[in-house]
């Protein structure tokens, strides 16, 4: 397995196993032309899509699903549909949309399901400049074989996904999973936001700047992100692994973890929610 990476947006296409170097996620954004249509055939994968920004149709198992309502990220939570294997897609969109497309060998069938901004909701989480919105469409309860989706919007000058953690191992209290950040920021010409992931275990410390379009590929070590100082910003996260229950179980840095115990006298930063549930 290849160590942890950030690709540059440009640099990247489409996500799959053998460019990651892992075995359950592929990840793709997707962007239409005019009067383009893609065709996703039936296989073995299950399939989440993330309206990123646009209107889209997408039709499955003969009927259609419309995903869409926000012009960006930062408008308001997403749509997300769930589509298991051996379901084959069409897609259509208004020029110009933009949809993030996830995949992962599933052994189960489930059914095709449709995530409403109005039906996930946001939690406020963290506290002081720790502070972040979380959406979590496809959680470890959702009917789905491994593809976990989150949604985080992080202010500018917060830390997110903190303490830092990690999920390389099947242990207790620890899951393994495969993970994706997929980055976007408010300001897309200028903002930026910095990436850590690290292993102690294994030596090893990335420490890299990300921007718009940028993305992160994390098959181990703890990891955290924090936002340039007025810089808001969005990250999608995708999470498969051979886990055989769904879980998103991770372990904290156990030198960093201390701090949840200072967030009760902290208080929550009042920007957050600044992502309405409404898009």
């Amino acid at each position: 397995m290849v160590d942890p990476q950030v690709l540059k947006h440009g640099e990247w296409d489409v996500i799959t196993p053998e460019i990651a170097g892992w075995e359950f996620v592929t990840f793709q954004v997707k962007t239409f032309g005019d009067g383009e249509t893609v065709e996703l055939p039936a296989d073995g994968n299950e399939r989440a899509f993330v309206n990123l920004h646009g209107d889209l149709v997408v039709t499955a198992d003969g009927t259609e699903y419309r995903l869409g309502g926000r012009d960006t990220v930062f408008d308001g939570l997403g749509h997300t549909l769930s589509v298991p294997r051996d379901t084959a897609v069409t897609i259509t969109a208004t020029p110009g949309a933009e949809l993030a497309i996830a995949s992962a060998p599933a052994t189960e069938r489930h059914e095709v399901v449709l995530v409403t901004p109005d039906e996930v909701g946001s939690a406020t989480r963290g506290a002081g400049n720790a502070t972040r919105q979380v959406s979590t469409p496809m959680s470890p309860d959702f009917p789905a074989d491994r593809l976990h989706i989150v949604e985080v919007w992080t202010p500018g000058g917060n830390w997110s996904s903190f303490p830092p953690h990690k999920h390389e191992h099947d242990i207790d209290g620890e899951a393994q999973l495969e993970e994706v950040y997929y980055y976007r920021l408010r300001d897309p010409e200028n903002g930026w936001a910095l990436q850590r992931v690290y292993s102690p275990e294994r030596d090893f410390d990335l420490d890299v700047p990300v921007r718009d379009g940028d993305i992160c590929l994390i098959p181990w070590g703890y990891h955290t992100t924090v936002a340039a100082h007025d810089q808001d910003l969005y990250y999608l996260n995708v999470l498969a692994g051979p886990a055989p229950k769904r879980t998103l179980q991770a372990a904290e840095d156990p030198a960093l973890a201390p701090a949840r115990a200072k967030w009760d006298d902290l208080g929550t930063d009042p920007r957050v929610p600044f992502v309405p549930v409404r898009p």
